[in-house]
């Protein structure tokens, strides 16, 4: 079920243009395939499988098709190979933040593990003040195309590591230096958020933000715990809170406690569509959870997760729901506000973000649909037609 106000059903030009927001996009997973053969040479890592740009971007997106996760894995084996200096993570971070203003975006949570990019002899510290450099760098770049937006840090700890106090302490430094919560990562299975307590509740009486990946491949004990006994803000993904929904065959629909807990309290769901789809989360984009969870209005957002392994974007992720669901602009705009509100930066820059740069951007676009449909009613005829 798509919005009712207009049947608006945004063009690739106006999906490109929109103003949209993104949760969840890991930075390792996004670099630029002629970045990494060049970082490469820089750093002297020789473990590429392919050295030319193009045929190294097809083989990051095979890879991560093949359904093998040893395959999928080692795509990350390379992309965090060559970010452990310095000078690769501000230039990574920076072209990042050039890559999703291109696209549109406007505000963007992008996250990475710290504890990855040691190998080089940086210091934790100087692993996070070169990224946030870097993603400053990037806004500037983009302001000087005439292009807006905002990135925060999400500081990630590996969850078969033993280091998410030391990383979420370190979050809670640089917290008001471009940091803006923290997150888990890594295989859910024999994992448990729980084995990390100890920082949620150093987290909790700092009074500061986490998102925990779960409920994306292990299921809904995955999201309790997040939920019950860390106590999360968000949940990475999220997308398996399906299975305690049932679609009854007049239609109808069910909650279990937990659906209708997560629905109830607008937990955020960090929605990552392709990304997925090639996890088996779901078999096709109209078979994928968005379109319910949309429509029983939990709070639903659409996220890249790993642009790179996914040849993907938000603007792609949009045009696959547009195709799949029918979304109009409006369907895009309760997305996009869905993610504003649910952002780790303080209410009244969440609400400005909104009121002044979201809706009056879609707003925009959908003046530009009611005047096509004017000139289309009346018979007239643009100079150029």
């Amino acid at each position: 079920m798509t919005s009712q106000t207009t049947a608006n059903t945004p063009t690739p030009d106006q999906i490109h243009r929109a103003p949209k927001v993104l949760l969840h996009d890991h930075l390792d997973g996004g670099l630029r395939p002629a970045t990494i053969v060049e970082l490469a040479h820089a750093t002297g890592y020789s473990q590429l499988p392919e050295t030319d740009p193009e045929k190294l971007g097809v083989w990051f997106r095979e890879a991560a098709d093949s359904g093998s996760l040893e395959r999928y894995l080692e795509t990350f084996s390379h992309t965090v190979g060559v970010m452990q200096t310095r000078d690769a993570l501000v230039r990574v971070a920076a072209e990042c933040a050039e890559d999703l203003a291109e696209d549109g975006v406007v505000y963007a949570e992008v996250r990475y593990a710290p504890e990855q990019h040691l190998e080089g002899g940086l210091s934790l510290e100087e692993v996070v003040e070169a990224v946030n450099e870097g993603f400053r760098e990037g806004e500037r770049r983009a302001r000087e195309r005439g292009l807006r937006i905002r990135v925060g840090a999400l500081l990630t700890a590996m969850r078969h590591a033993a280091r998410a106090l030391e990383i979420a302490e370190l979050a809670n430094r640089y917290r008001d230096l471009g940091v803006v919560g923290f997150d888990i990562a890594g295989a859910e299975a024999g994992y448990p958020p729980t084995r990390h307590l100890d920082a949620f509740e150093y987290l909790k009486r700092e009074n500061n933000h986490f998102t925990i990946h779960a409920g994306e491949a292990f299921g809904l004990p995955s999201i309790w715990q997040a939920l019950q006994w860390c106590g999360a803000d968000r949940l990475g993904h999220g997308v398996r809170i399906i299975d305690d929904i049932q679609v009854h065959e007049d239609g109808s629909v069910e909650l279990g406690r937990l659906a209708s807990y997560v629905r109830d309290k607008r937990i955020p769901l960090e929605l990552c569509p392709s990304s997925n789809l090639q996890t088996g989360a779901a078999a096709s984009y109209a078979e994928h959870p968005i379109g319910l969870l949309r429509r029983l209005h939990f709070r639903a957002t659409v996220n890249t997760d790993n642009r790179l392994m996914s040849h993907t974007s938000m603007s792609r992720e949009f045009e696959h729901l547009v195709e799949a669901f029918g979304y109009t602009l409006d369907d895009m705009q309760w997305f996009s506000v869905n993610a504003m509100k649910s952002a780790f930066i303080p209410f009244d820059e969440r609400l400005a973000m909104i009121n002044d740069v979201i809706k009056p951007g879609y707003a925009e676009l959908k003046s530009e649909w009611l005047f096509r449909q004017t000139a289309s009613t009346s018979g007239f005829v643009t100079p150029e037609g």
